[in-house]
């Protein structure tokens, strides 16, 4: 597996992955509010982010190039370099389980630790995903706390997780 630079065409089968919408709210909050989504709306979403300079997505494809998983680094904080999170985290379905998400995350780590100079990552997980949970742990992140969300299908438990570099 190795990552590159997010393209357009990675946008359509993103939304592939997505196929209910607890998964849409699972993977991107209420950032979208938009099922089914398409892939002009995460172009819609990311294009923004992108030009400002502090938002880079992030595609992970296979030995064939094939794309199998996806996340975004960005800055939360327009006057602080020192932080940087991940969001939009996502693995091919048909591959979860496989160890996919921990090698994406741990080059995700080392792409952070080599092109930022960010000490710290952060992340936020639902509580009703704790499977993305473990993995974000067997990589090193540990929760440092919890709140509540109002999304349009409910309030949810975000459990916010952090690691030092």
């Amino acid at each position: 597996m190795k990552l590159r630079k997010y393209i357009k065409e990675d946008a359509d089968i993103i939304c592939r992955w997505i196929r209910t919408e607890d998964e849409l709210y699972r993977w991107s909050a209420d950032r979208f509010n938009i099922f089914p989504l398409t892939g002009d709306d995460i172009e819609n979403n990311y294009e923004p982010g992108v030009k400002g300079g502090r938002f880079f997505p992030v595609s992970a494809v296979d030995d064939a190039g094939t794309v199998v998983g996806h996340f975004i680094i960005r800055y939360p904080r327009e006057d602080d370099d020192s932080t940087v999170r991940f969001g939009f985290v996502i693995v091919d379905p048909s591959i979860r389980g496989k160890g996919y998400g921990k090698k994406m995350l741990s080059l995700a780590i080392n792409y952070v630790k080599d092109n930022f100079n960010a000490t710290r990552i952060d992340l936020g997980v639902f509580d009703n995903n704790p499977s993305a949970k473990g993995c974000y742990e067997a990589v090193g992140f540990k929760e440092y706390q919890r709140r509540e969300c109002n999304l349009p299908i409910g309030n949810w438990t975000c459990i916010d997780m952090e690691m030092y570099l």
